[in-house]
């Protein structure tokens, strides 16, 4: 089973040829590899699926909220 978490870009990246941005996760930045939505380019205030370091997917917000909910109830081990 592969998990995504979904996160805020909130910067691309100098120097990485726009392969690298600067996404918010849970309240934290973190670097995230963009590469793979190259034919969907995301710029800040996008909101993006992450599985290991790698951005997978683009989403919009409610995208997100929908995705934050299922991973807090299976951290917290309920049923929908």
């Amino acid at each position: 089973m592969c998990l995504g978490i979904p996160g805020q870009v909130v910067e691309i990246l100098d120097g990485y040829h726009g392969q690298l941005a600067l996404v918010t996760v849970s309240g934290e930045n973190r670097k995230v590899n963009i590469g793979l939505l190259d034919q969907d380019p995301v710029g800040p205030g996008d909101w993006v699926i992450i599985h290991m370091g790698l951005a997978v997917e683009k989403t919009d917000e409610a995208g997100a909220a929908a995705a934050l909910a299922g991973l807090n109830l299976m951290g917290r081990g309920e049923q929908p």
